[in-house]
């Protein structure tokens, strides 16, 4: 893959570029939008913001561990966070899974975006589901997704997903994810594709949260629920 051809992806913010910038700079920020729950999160956090990146803090440019690079510009009122994917890297066995970090990227910018959009400073919990890209179709049948199959970015939705009755607003969709916001989780986000889940939740009590799980766990094929710390 040449420079020419490396993926770049954008979010729009309506908040100032040094907000957008502490996003990225301060760890419990990070935390609340990278990923998803798990023992391993606070480490790769580490990793991939902080111990082996390098920061331009007066540019507002952080290249990650991994050589991807984030800019923070002023666009209007607000701020444009623009991710350029490195690379590949001749590593066969790492480029293997060049396609699954930008669709992580994809996911969790947009997940950046639902937490400064909304001012969230309420503390997630996540749930993560994953299987393999094949059973996509297969995972969305079974948790109802074809109700909102057609309903555009920006509108407002009804569905019963895994079991339960929801609404919200369709938050996003690319070409192989769709970001829905949940109001019965707290304003909640799910965000689905390419063979993986991650269900955010805020406020919602232990076994409210836990009730949420054990349906999606009904319902997904080959399960695996990332432990929640």
């Amino acid at each position: 893959m040449s420079e020419d051809h490396r993926p770049e992806l954008e979010i729009r913010v309506p908040v100032t570029v040094e907000t957008a910038w502490r996003a990225l700079r301060d760890k419990e920020s990070v935390l609340q939008w990278h990923g998803w729950q798990a023992a391993d999160l606070d480490a790769e956090v580490d990793q991939i913001f902080f111990a082996n990146a390098v920061e331009d803090a007066e540019n507002h440019v952080l290249v990650a561990d991994g050589g991807d690079r984030i800019t923070v510009t002023a666009d209007g009122d607000g701020a444009r966070i623009t991710l350029t994917r490195a690379p590949l890297s001749g590593n066969t066995e790492w480029d293997a899974y060049y396609r699954d970090i930008t669709e992580g990227w994809i996911a969790f910018l947009q997940q950046l975006r639902f937490v400064l959009v909304h001012g969230i400073t309420t503390p997630r919990r996540t749930h993560f589901f994953g299987t393999e890209r094949s059973r996509a179709d297969e995972a969305a049948a079974r948790l109802g997704l074809s109700e909102v199959a057609d309903v555009p970015p920006g509108s407002p939705y009804e569905a019963e997903i895994a079991g339960e009755r929801v609404h919200g607003r369709v938050w996003f969709r690319s070409d192989s994810q769709l970001g829905l916001s949940v109001d019965e989780w707290g304003n909640g986000l799910l965000v689905f594709g390419g063979g993986m889940a991650i269900v955010t939740t805020y406020g919602l009590d232990d076994a409210e949260f836990e009730a949420l799980g054990e349906r999606w766990r009904e319902r997904w094929p080959s399960a695996s629920d990332s432990p929640v710390h």
